[in-house]
């Protein structure tokens, strides 16, 4: 796509063309505001000439029926134009909005449909900016941006020509001042637009700023931090206002200069006007309809450099969001398998991934999971746990090798379907704002109550639940921060049980727990992973002895893969691996 740089994208055709083809579903109203701006640019320069017309024809001649007509079609054309005005604000407005909405949705399915890799790279902040302020900002391109200043190019083009055309020499005399102008207005809108730019920068700043330290909030006073933050919240603050002062300051000059060349260009023909009069070049009703001409003039000369502004600002933030419909690396939907059930055999051959497609977090992994069997996984950290698990129902892709579920390549499978049947209980769980029915059914409208209630008193949660204020519709807050760390696990273990996965996998699972809260779920977990396909990662001995087999990952790679007690027969790296991280459950859990 071709680009002008800096200031000068708001130059590139294609890139407004493109904002412009999500409007192609709107074009009746796009054409009734480009017709409604050319009406209301015929309409600016008519109620002047039809007063100059009253003071020379009919107030000369003492023609009051013709006085009180004129003065009827003006109040007429008054209330006319007004409601024009009106509905061509509404529908551009309108039209912008209902543009946003369709992008918007646009920019919210390409996210959703993201590999996982994009939001390891991409700070969530940017994504939001991205989906609700960039988006917003196109908005204006149609509201306050393109065809408002469409109506108001056309409205100082009508109101230029009927004043040639009344009287060519008073009007040059009139627009004589305009190359002062068209230098301030340049010195305005480039002054406004870097002044606008960094107070964006400096808002995105104070946001990220804010965030973190709100979100960090318990570490800041645990470690008496407040004050060194404050300060450096005082900065960006500054930062902030400085930005927002320059851009005042140029509003602050651009506007009486407007007024003084307005006053001078008045004064330039009063002065050519009255000496015309009496020498009888011009007439009285001539210089009454030019100073209303004037007016009528600088009224959009006022904001044209403005709303240049806010396009070139619509425009740049358009880019930014296409850039997000643009990114190629989403989740391909390409597969059709669709089978009425899952088995739950897992395979893995010769897998090898790497987040980054250079360095790889996994070398070369194979294994085998048949229908119904547990597999343990164990290593250190950042030994590519956690990669193996992600990898199974395509949250990110593969380079090398191949990953079956039931003999067919993951990739064949209908994703929808695929994640379907599996379910996940990850160590760090996300609660949204909502209730409790809302978070452990994900809004799924196939999951009644009952069920919810039945999976609830398998994990032994229905009691505690119904202790809180309105039971299954108790409000967790963001992040479930209302209930501590346990609870939201046991909720988790009633979102994967409402499921009913035919592959479970189970991430550290009950490594957030404390020792009652375990007891709670141990059977609820039993049960769960009877008759599935389970893959666990987890520190829990009692949970690795009951796997069918172990798989022991470091550095990426498979050290070893066996039984428990095989395993540590060996004493090879799972016999010293586990004396390290085992040893004190080994009074609990004897040999």
């Amino acid at each position: 796509m071709p680009q002008l740089s800096g200031a000068k994208k708001i130059f590139d055709f294609s890139l407004l063309r493109r904002v412009f083809h999500y409007a192609a579903p709107y074009k009746r109203q796009f054409y009734v505001s480009i017709f409604l701006s050319l009406l209301l640019a015929a309409f600016t320069p008519v109620r002047p000439y039809l007063i100059q017309l009253t003071v020379d024809k009919f107030i000369r001649a003492g023609n009051l029926d013709w006085i009180i007509i004129i003065t009827v079609i003006q109040i007429g054309l008054l209330f006319l134009e007004t409601g024009f005005r009106f509905y061509f604000s509404f529908l551009t407005s309108w039209l912008g909005q209902t543009v946003v909405k369709d992008l918007r949705t646009a920019v919210y399915r390409k996210i959703v449909n993201l590999n996982l890799s994009q939001f390891d790279k991409t700070p969530i902040g940017t994504m939001t900016t991205r989906t609700i302020n960039d988006i917003e900002a196109v908005n204006d391109i149609f509201s306050e941006g393109l065809i408002p200043i469409i109506a108001d190019l056309l409205s100082i083009i009508a109101i230029l020509g009927v004043m040639f055309v009344s009287n060519w020499k008073l009007t040059l005399i009139c627009i004589s001042p305009f190359p002062i102008l068209m230098l301030a207005t340049y010195w305005f809108k480039e002054s406004v637009n870097k002044s606008f730019q960094r107070v964006r920068n400096a808002v995105a700043h104070l946001n990220a700023f804010v965030q973190e330290h709100i979100s960090g909030m318990q570490i800041l006073q645990a470690f008496s931090a407040e004050e060194r933050e404050f300060q450096k919240f005082r900065k960006i603050n500054t930062e902030h206002r400085n930005a927002n002062i320059r851009a005042i300051f140029a509003y602050s000059v651009f506007f009486p200069i407007v007024e003084i060349i307005l006053a001078v260009s008045t004064g330039l023909l009063i002065w050519w006007s009255a000496k015309g009069v009496l020498i009888g070049e011009a007439t009285s009703g001539t210089m009454i309809a030019f100073i209303l001409y004037l007016n009528l003039l600088f009224r959009p000369l006022r904001v044209i450099a403005d709303k240049f502004n806010v396009l070139q600002m619509g425009m740049v933030a358009s880019e930014r969001v296409f850039k997000v419909l643009d990114n190629p690396d989403y989740i391909k939907h390409d597969g059709q398998h669709a089978p009425p059930f899952i088995k739950g055999k897992v395979e893995f051959s010769k897998v090898y991934f790497a987040y980054d497609d250079d360095n790889y977090v996994l070398k070369d992994i194979s294994f085998l999971i048949n229908p119904g069997e547990t597999m343990a996984i164990v290593g250190h950290t950042g030994s590519g746990k956690t990669s193996i698990i992600s990898l199974i129902n395509r949250l990110y892709h593969i380079q090398k090798g191949a990953i079956r579920i039931d003999d067919v390549n993951i990739e064949d499978y209908k994703l929808e379907l695929l994640r379907s049947k599996i379910g996940v209980v990850l160590q760090d769980v996300f609660l949204f704002s909502g209730s409790i029915y809302e978070n452990v059914t994900l809004r799924n409208e196939a999951i009644s109550r009952e069920e919810v209630i039945r999976a609830a008193k398998l994990i032994g949660m229905h009691d505690f639940i119904m202790q809180l204020p309105g039971g299954y519709d108790y409000d967790v807050m963001e992040r479930g921060s209302t209930l501590s760390l346990g609870q939201r696990q046991l909720l988790s273990f009633i979102r994967a049980l409402l499921y009913d996965p035919a592959i479970l996998i189970l991430d550290e699972a009950t490594s957030s727990v404390d020792t009652e809260s375990e007891q709670l779920i141990q059977h609820a977990i039993d049960t769960l992973i009877a008759g599935r396909s389970s893959i666990v990662i987890a520190h829990r001995l009692s949970t690795i002895r009951k796997a069918n087999k172990i798989l022991v990952l470091d550095k990426g790679v498979i050290r070893e893969m066996g039984r428990h007690e095989e395993l540590l027969e060996k004493q090879g790296f799972y016999y010293h691996l586990y004396q390290m991280q085992f040893k004190k459950e080994v009074a609990k859990f004897p040999a």
